[in-house]
């Protein structure tokens, strides 16, 4: 049996309601000697993407067989899929509606099933509009405290999982085409496009017209002026050095942007 003392969560709750506590109450009620750690619980409400970005890359920062709680779920109550998946690092337990795709995109699902074995649920008949208190807390607490993934419920294929589709970037003439995949507490704009398209490169990154100039660190602009470079998450991000970003240029999630190389800026 799994061994994992260590449970992650991660929201869109905030910490103005009781909902996370209740969750962790529910947590400690079937094992308190779970080490728990709160990813974020600041995820805007109902973004998906945010939740996807966020989890990805958390992920491979923690010891194997750490339980990962994601629950943002705006189609709690629908026919949406409750699930857990295996894989060789660790579990996810949360909705099926996209919130994984950015880990299982990178890391083989070994088990995939729906949480269909109310044993391991707080109560037979949940509530409608909060899953996290009633199906995934006590589903993820079980599952770190040694219960087979397999005993949760009825097994499914992990190429039916519900992928959230953010676009993928794509060369085009003399650069990279991508989006806004996450928008950060400091109001960077962090692309789907991997840093590695631009090692050893002159680049910039054209957004509304606007050519923004590759660069190393913050702190290679003036204060208050907007850069691009590559993030410690290893994405390509935009930035205003001690500045916001988002406000200056009032950009959303998925909104398109392009690397352009030397040449072309």
């Amino acid at each position: 049996m799994n061994q994992a003392k260590i449970l992650t969560l991660l929201s869109d709750f905030g910490y103005d309601d009781v909902y996370v506590g209740v969750m962790k109450g529910i947590i400690c009620q079937i094992n308190p000697n779970l080490t728990l750690i709160d990813l974020n619980h600041q995820i805007p409400p109902q973004n998906i993407a945010a939740a996807r970005f966020s989890l990805m890359n958390a992920y491979p920062y923690f010891p194997q067989g750490t339980v990962h709680l994601a629950v943002v779920d705006p189609g709690v109550g629908s026919q949406r899929r409750a699930i857990a998946l295996k894989l060789d690092q660790g579990y996810l337990v949360g909705p099926d509606n996209g919130i994984f795709s950015g880990i299982i995109a990178e890391n083989k699902v070994i088990t995939a099933v729906e949480l269909t074995n109310s044993q391991y649920w707080r109560i037979s008949q949940p509530s409608s509009t909060f899953h996290g208190r009633d199906i995934f807390a006590p589903v993820a607490a079980h599952l770190a405290s040694g219960v087979s993934v397999q005993n949760l419920g009825r097994e499914i294929n992990p190429e039916t999982l519900v992928k959230l589709d953010i676009g993928e970037c794509r060369e085009i003439t003399n650069g990279i085409a991508g989006c806004i995949q996450y928008i950060d507490h400091f109001g960077n704009l962090i692309s789907n496009i991997p840093g590695r398209f631009v090692e050893g490169k002159t680049w910039c990154v054209e957004v509304q017209g606007l050519q923004i100039p590759g660069c190393e660190t913050y702190s290679d602009v003036e204060v208050g002026e907007i850069l691009a470079l590559v993030g410690s998450h290893g994405w390509v991000e935009i930035a205003v050095y001690k500045g916001n970003a988002q406000v200056q240029l009032q950009r959303k999630y998925l909104d398109h942007l392009q690397i352009l190389f030397l040449g072309d800026c």
